[in-house]
């Protein structure tokens, strides 16, 4: 299926996505993918909140947008699979099966699946700026990320095998 496909059906069963994605097999470069898709995409979301910061302040956009681009798409993964094992490690300890593969997957496609949102966030946070606002897709985001992360752990280590 194509990735857009995939992130609707995320919407509608978080859980059978990530079985499906499972039975796929563990693919790192696949993982890679996704991951560096959701950072590449952040980095785009937030580019509008940027632009109006740098038109209000006064501030140079270029150094901002790189600032923005070291810190998301070269420093965030690795702090990502940094959580991802620790999450494992947590899961595990608490009766988990399973390899830290599956932690990984489940942390980068909720990223990548609640992308829309960020991407949502970031055109609130530049065309309205601070406020209820973008506090309120902000909070949206936080729950449909934690949903599909919490949906993808309970299936990749505790449904059957």
């Amino acid at each position: 299926m194509a990735v857009t496909t995939d992130i609707t059906a995320t919407y509608r069963g978080p859980r059978k996505v990530i079985a499906r994605l499972l039975q796929m097999g563990a693919r790192e470069d696949r993982l890679l993918a996704v991951l560096m898709g959701f950072c590449a995409l952040l980095f785009v979301a937030q580019m509008p909140r940027l632009a109006r910061e740098a038109h209000l302040s006064g501030q140079e956009l270029n150094p901002m947008l790189g600032g923005s681009l070291l810190a998301l798409v070269f420093i965030l993964p690795l702090i990502l699979y940094l959580l991802a094992w620790v999450v494992h490690l947590a899961v595990r300890a608490v009766g988990g099966q399973g390899e830290a593969y599956r932690g990984r997957l489940t942390l980068f496609w909720a990223l990548l699946a609640s992308s829309p949102l960020i991407l949502l966030n970031g055109l609130v946070a530049g065309f309205i700026g601070a406020g209820p606002a973008l506090n309120v897709v902000g909070g949206l985001w936080f729950v449909v990320f934690l949903w599909f992360w919490i949906a993808g752990l309970a299936e990749a280590y505790w449904a059957k095998q």
